[in-house]
């Protein structure tokens, strides 16, 4: 998406990654700047870069308060900040490693006086549109606290 425009869907986005042995994966994608990944500390990784397993969950969040801004936008919502936190687990399914939840701790701070219950309306609007928790299989759980100031 290119500022306000959306496409049409489909909708393809391009994504390198490379690594050369011994070290860390430089992911690149158009007009972006380059971002550096390693293993996890639990897969060995230095812990000291981003993860896999931590962009996955940064996705999670991100799609969720990128579409809560552009809903709000096109609602004529104001608001002030949103900030979120989130916990991945990662389990042993059926002999395969993966998400089964992910919990997410959102906080929306709105002008003294604004319409609380529309916050909430909007902000679950954006948890059930978020294209990245909709295409994984574990439960997305969010929990909601609306902030006046």
């Amino acid at each position: 998406m290119a500022g306000t425009d959306m496409h049409q869907l489909p909708c393809d986005y391009h994504v390198t990654a490379t690594a050369e042995a011994g070290s860390n994966v430089v992911l690149k994608a158009e007009d972006v700047p380059q971002l550096v990944t390693a293993a996890s500390v639990e897969a060995g990784g230095p812990g000291n870069q981003w993860c896999p397993e931590m962009l996955l969950i940064a996705a999670v969040m991100d799609g969720l308060v990128v579409g809560f801004s552009a809903i709000a936008r096109t609602s004529e919502f104001e608001w002030n900040t949103v900030s979120c936190r989130a916990v991945g687990t990662l389990d042993r399914v059926d002999k395969l490693n993966r998400f089964t939840t992910f919990e997410i701790a959102l906080t929306l701070r709105i002008p003294e006086g604004a319409d609380t219950e529309k916050a909430n309306r909007l902000v679950q609007k954006a948890h059930r549109a978020c294209p990245i928790a909709n295409s994984l299989n574990a439960e997305t759980r969010l929990e909601i606290e609306i902030v006046e100031e």
